[in-house]
């Protein structure tokens, strides 16, 4: 296959991927975020927006933000990822691409609410705690997944919640589909293999654009694998494009990563 590294071809993998370009505080959490441990020298930060066509001036505007908010810190010429939000999903991140490997019994845990009088904030933040955890909410107050990854969920201590182990009595593939979008998934996973570039190349040599271009379809891949319910695959349908997803996550990481050392030892 012959490497695509051209500005065209930047954007046209930008536009077939229904993506635009990141902005300074997204490229700077995103590749943090990719970082162990997360912290970058300001030059290093600052010539990587740079690739973005994004000024030094409104990347150094973006950090001063970022720290006045708590995501940042700044120390002896660096930037270190110090926001909870920001390190939560940083794990989440990594459990993501390295999800655990448990075999799966056939049973579900069921987390049934047994209070209705929260205030909205706390229901949102439970909400979110379920989805994070990969749980599907089946009808209001009842959330569902297979056990195959244990009880991976952290709850807010307080949580007026019943847990349950429960078999489903009809087909659980079927089951499965009525909780998550499993044909919609696998079809933007397929788009975004279609139309991302298998091998990134060598993102020092290339041209900035491209760079570009990769980082941001990086970016997209693992927003989407974020997403992945983790089922056992006797849940999934035929050609569930998980792995390879991650396969080329993994190689676009790869480049990113090198990238980042070149310009860090500038």
């Amino acid at each position: 296959m012959q490497e695509r590294n051209t500005p065209r071809d930047a954007a046209a993998t930008l536009a077939a991927l229904g993506l635009r370009p990141l902005s300074a505080r997204s490229v700077v959490a995103s590749v943090l975020l990719g970082t162990h441990p997360p912290r970058l020298s300001a030059a290093a930060l600052v010539e990587l927006c740079g690739r973005f066509g994004i000024t030094g001036g409104t990347t150094r505007v973006a950090l001063s933000r970022m720290v006045s908010a708590g995501e940042l810190a700044a120390e002896d010429g660096h930037y270190r990822l110090i926001g909870e939000g920001l390190l939560f999903r940083q794990r989440a991140q990594d459990d993501a691409l390295d999800p655990p490997a448990q075999s799966w019994t056939g049973n579900w845990h069921m987390a049934v609410v047994v209070s209705s009088g929260r205030a909205a904030a706390e229901r949102v933040e439970l909400r979110r705690a379920f989805a994070n955890a990969r749980f599907a909410q089946w009808r209001e107050g009842v959330w569902l997944r297979p056990d195959n990854l244990g009880r991976n969920l952290v709850l807010p201590t307080d949580a007026p919640v019943r847990w349950l182990e429960a078999e489903p009595d009809d087909d659980p593939a079927a089951l499965a589909g009525e909780l998550w979008d499993l044909g919609g998934w696998s079809a933007r996973g397929e788009a975004l293999l279609a139309a991302g570039p298998e091998a990134p190349g060598d993102l020092v040599a290339s041209q900035p654009e491209w760079a570009a271009a990769v980082f941001t379809a990086a970016a997209a891949t693992l927003r989407h694998l974020r997403t992945d319910p983790l089922l056992p695959e006797a849940l999934l349908p035929a050609g569930w494009p998980s792995d390879r997803l991650r396969a080329r996550y993994a190689r676009y990481l790869k480049a990113i990563q090198r990238l980042v050392q070149h310009l860090s030892a500038a």
